[in-house]
């Protein structure tokens, strides 16, 4: 044994000086998100300009390479993390799940398994057992940590597929060849996750049976289409219409689902968290009865991506449909591991993020965050009805706020002033035959300040375009 530096010395220090630069370039960037315009200040055009476009022969030391990189794409971000962004439904991090998001990155644990990453594994149990509790969820129920709510809509519909097929005398792992057909049944409002999620897995886009005037599913429209096929159906209901955030009428509708043998599948990327307050929790009434939900930790919980979670009430419907097997996998006999619950062997540890977040909110934590941002926007939709010449569109009786003008120009124009300007980033969308623009709240900081310059913003927008009563 010599007392000479080695190559694992010069390895951990090479990590601690791309570390180190990392994190002084991360702390630049949080402490600029809530002052910065929010827009990028360049496109991808003029950002593939900053870039070298050639591989270079020779490599660079690691902490002039996050030099390098830190300095080339600070014009071309986004504030998302901001307080007024409202673009899509997208939150911005707790500093204990960003922390503990880097520490999955470093620990480089492949959370498949539960024997070789023991660590990881339990605190993503964990985290599913609190995501259960707090949801009101059944505790026994399977849960998988995926990449977001798209894949977390994909996990839980391969199941009900493999499921209803099942209860007709065909084997899923036979394939779709020769199985009988099944019905997609959803809302006029389904939103575009499902869509492409019941298309991957075989069951092509959902037929829609209407909706209301904010979205919810059409019950009577389902038991229609219900009574009409006697073969194997799946039901995708919706907790928070993406326009108006809306619920559909949960109890009614599982009720007359399950009176004809359906799956009832939940897509609650961001509503399914109205559960976890007993001052929201009428919204999802009736929906702990359904058979799969889907959620997105990134989106309401405030969590960094690749935090998606797929429940399906019968972990060993999950497991059939999900899992892998093979002679080199390590496995506990009678136990589920991770990649059971997910469509995937090699992952990331997501679930410790989720966990973070939890541990640092407990429960009212969790209950003042979901309360907190439904009041945001309701001020948001009271400062926009004193703005002459806007309406708010939708009920508010969640997150979401669709604002117009008369006309529909005016209202793009409005959208594209606010984009500009930069104290607030909010998408235009076209909902019930009219353009609007769109206010996620979903931001963990969005509080009356926020609200307050919000409101001064639009109503600057609103005079600077000519928009009157």
């Amino acid at each position: 044994m010599t007392g000479g530096a080695t190559d694992d010395d010069a390895d951990v220090d090479d990590y601690g000086r791309a570390l180190d630069a990392a994190h002084r370039h991360a702390l630049d960037w949080l402490a600029s998100v809530d002052e910065r315009p929010i827009r990028p200040d360049t496109d991808v055009d003029g950002m593939l300009a900053r870039l070298i476009p050639v591989l270079p022969e020779e490599g660079e030391a690691s902490d002039a390479v996050i030099d390098e990189l830190a300095a080339a794409v600070e014009p071309g971000l986004m504030a998302m993390g901001s307080s007024r962004f409202y673009g899509f439904v997208i939150g911005g991090a707790y500093p204990a799940a960003l922390a503990a998001d880097w520490l999955v990155a470093a620990w480089d644990q492949n959370t498949g398994s539960r024997q070789p990453t023991p660590a990881t594994a339990a605190v993503e149990e964990v985290a599913a057992s609190w995501l259960l509790s707090l949801l009101g969820l059944p505790g026994d129920s399977g849960v998988g940590f995926v990449t977001g709510a798209t894949s977390a809509n994909l996990s839980a519909l391969i199941v009900a597929r493999d499921t209803v097929l099942r209860d007709r005398g065909h084997d899923p792992v036979a394939g779709l060849q020769g199985a009988p057909t099944i019905r997609f049944l959803a809302g006029g409002a389904v939103h575009t996750s499902v869509v492409l999620a019941g298309r991957i897995a075989g069951l092509g886009a959902p037929q829609t049976v209407g909706a209301d005037e904010q979205g919810r599913i059409d019950v009577a429209a389902l038991a229609e289409a219900l009574a009409a096929y006697d073969g194997p159906t799946i039901v995708a209901l919706q907790a928070g219409d993406v326009h108006s955030g809306a619920f559909d009428d949960f109890a009614a509708a599982i009720d007359v689902a399950h009176l004809h043998g359906a799956w009832v599948h939940v897509d609650g990327a961001f509503g399914l968290w109205a559960a976890a307050s007993p001052r929201l929790r009428h919204l999802f009434a009736g929906a702990e009865r359904a058979d799969s939900w889907a959620t997105d930790a990134h989106k309401t919980l405030n969590v960094p991506y690749d935090c998606g979670v797929a429940i399906v009430r019968d972990e060993a419907a999950m497991t059939a449909s999900l899992g892998a097997h093979a002679e080199y996998l390590p496995a506990v006999a009678g136990t589920p591991d991770p990649y059971d619950r997910t469509p995937e062997l090699s992952r990331r540890a997501r679930g410790v993020p989720v966990w973070a977040a939890l541990r640092s909110l407990g429960r009212r934590g969790v209950v003042d965050l979901v309360d907190g941002l439904v009041d945001a926007a309701l001020g948001l939709a009271e400062g926009f009805r004193a703005i002459p010449g806007l309406e708010v569109l939708n009920d508010v009786v969640f997150t979401q706020v669709c604002l117009a003008a008369r006309e529909d120009a005016d209202t793009i124009a409005l959208g594209e002033w606010l984009r500009a300007e930069g104290t607030v980033w909010a998408s235009s969308s076209t909902w019930r035959g009219r353009a609007v623009v769109r206010f996620a709240v979903s931001n963990r900081g969005t509080g009356e300040e926020a609200v307050r310059r919000t409101v001064d913003a639009v109503a600057r927008g609103a005079a600077a375009i000519g928009i009157r009563d």
